[in-house]
């Protein structure tokens, strides 16, 4: 009976500690939003190439740098900066080419690069489409932790 108790106790106060979590996570994360704090950092991509090192695409204000992550340094490996394609851009692109192109390939060349301006305007900050992204508590957290613990098999 005794071993009942304790085990009763200690889930009760693990769910006490997890709600606690969830609840600073979610008060904390709302006042960041509320004030117009988005992370300015997005990490596009990570490939390790050794036990210590690993080659990471980040995206920083339009520009996407690949970065040399080792223990002791990062180290700038190339930048380039992302430029939206406009409908200018690609007719411009279209008389340097000759302008071979059908009709109907332009207008959809045409409404493709609208399309993309559009959607440049209107992205969203990560903080907004996943309130628990960088968590503890977000599933792709737990996804990243299990991929990583496989790899080191």
């Amino acid at each position: 009976m005794d071993t009942l108790i304790v085990a009763v106790r200690v889930a009760l106060s693990l769910g006490v500690v997890l709600a606690l979590l969830w609840y600073l996570q979610r008060r904390l994360s709302r006042g960041a939003r509320a004030l117009g704090v988005a992370n300015p950092v997005t990490v596009v991509g990570r490939q390790p190439i050794g036990q210590k090192a690993s080659v990471v695409v980040v995206e920083v204000d339009g520009t996407r740098l690949v970065l040399g992550v080792t223990e002791q340094a990062v180290t700038v490996l190339h930048e380039k900066y992302l430029v939206p394609a406009t409908v200018s851009t690609l007719d411009a692109a279209i008389s340097v080419l000759g302008g071979s192109q059908s009709a109907p390939a332009t207008a959809f060349a045409r409404s493709l690069a609208a399309a993309e301006a559009d959607d440049a305007a209107r992205v969203a900050p990560p903080a907004a489409s996943a309130p628990l992204a960088g968590s503890i508590l977000s599933p792709s957290t737990w996804r990243q932790t299990a991929a990583l613990l496989r790899q080191g098999r």
